[in-house]
């Protein structure tokens, strides 16, 4: 079964590029859309979900290992179609190296064009609330004294921008923000967001890092799709998806640069701008160091799947 929590309004028996209200929705793993006969109560999905999250307990209840459920948020011109393939990649992808956890996805409106950039930027701005609300807080929450949980996120592209905004957006509610709710890992992968705001400090971000035990930022300088974003909004930083993070960026925060990875192993010189940019999603290898990631048993140096650039930067290898 696969595990959505959307905000696309309602269309005839489907689903539009407009938001609507919350909806839980429990997907055969052999369906090739999503539709409103999969609309489960909010209690049913929370149960499922909790169900697949591995927790591993004795026969008196008596839990032996937590289990662990990712969040995955998708960027922006991803129709619900292109949205539904990566979950179920990432689904694969990460249960192939070891992976005992639930997958859930957000899905919020986004136009499956790039001439819809500005409009999905301010529908990932609305978006943003409803992520923490209805998923990350609550998911966090609501576990069973039989059945406790690690909760994840996982973003891509826009998708991080979101992920930033919902976290600030818990801070300014006072209940919530008194709180003491925290996602365990947080990957970013090819965030389309400013460098410069992922500094210590900076209150565009002060809220991410303080809500997350570590931040692992996936990025390649041969990124194309951000390279273009970057002419598109003339003006503006560089993003942290192509050039890392920043110089005094928090310690919990790691940079993973998967550059000549890329370059080494996956890059197509006839593909499309758009293959540099989401290639990370039909890599295993990439699977291979996001699992050591979010069971979080081996230290981030530890890690495998990791090396070091000759100018001494941490590097998928």
């Amino acid at each position: 079964m696969d595990y959505f929590l959307s905000v696309r309004g309602r269309d005839g028996s489907g689903y539009s590029n407009r938001e609507g209200a919350v909806k839980f929705l429990a997907v055969p793993g052999g369906a090739g859309h999503l539709h409103r006969g999969q609309e489960v109560r909010r209690t049913e999905w929370l149960a499922g979900v909790q169900d697949a999250s591995g927790c591993q307990r004795l026969a008196d209840g008596t839990v032996l290992d937590k289990g662990h459920i990712l969040i995955f948020v998708h960027g922006f011109n991803t129709d619900q179609f292109d949205m539904l393939e990566r979950h179920r990649l990432i689904r694969r992808g990460l249960a192939a190296h070891g992976f005992p956890g639930a997958v859930v996805s957000y899905d919020w409106p986004s136009n499956g064009s790039v001439l819809g950039y500005a409009s999905d930027r301010r529908d990932a701005r609305r978006a943003a609330e409803e992520l923490f609300f209805h998923g990350i807080r609550w998911l966090g929450r609501m576990q069973r004294a039989d059945c406790a949980y690690n909760v994840h996120v996982l973003a891509h592209s826009m998708g991080c921008f979101l992920v930033r905004e919902a976290c600030d957006y818990a801070d300014d509610d006072h209940e919530t923000a008194q709180s003491g709710w925290l996602v365990s890992q947080m990957a970013f992968v090819a965030a389309d967001i400013s460098q410069k705001s992922m500094r210590a400090g900076n209150a565009n971000s002060s809220s991410l890092y303080r809500r997350c035990a570590r931040l692992t930022n996936y990025y390649s300088l041969y990124d194309e799709t951000l390279s273009v974003s970057e002419v598109k909004r003339v003006g503006v930083s560089p993003r942290l998806g192509r050039i890392g993070l920043p110089s005094g960026h928090p310690r919990k925060a790691v940079n993973l640069s998967c550059g000549e990875y890329f370059k080494d192993n996956i890059a197509n010189p006839g593909a499309a701008a758009s293959w540099s940019h989401r290639w990370y999603f039909e890599a295993p290898r990439f699977y291979e160091d996001l699992n050591h990631s979010l069971l979080g048993k081996i230290d981030r140096d530890a890690i495998p799947t990791r090396g070091f650039t000759a100018q001494g930067k941490r590097a998928l290898i």
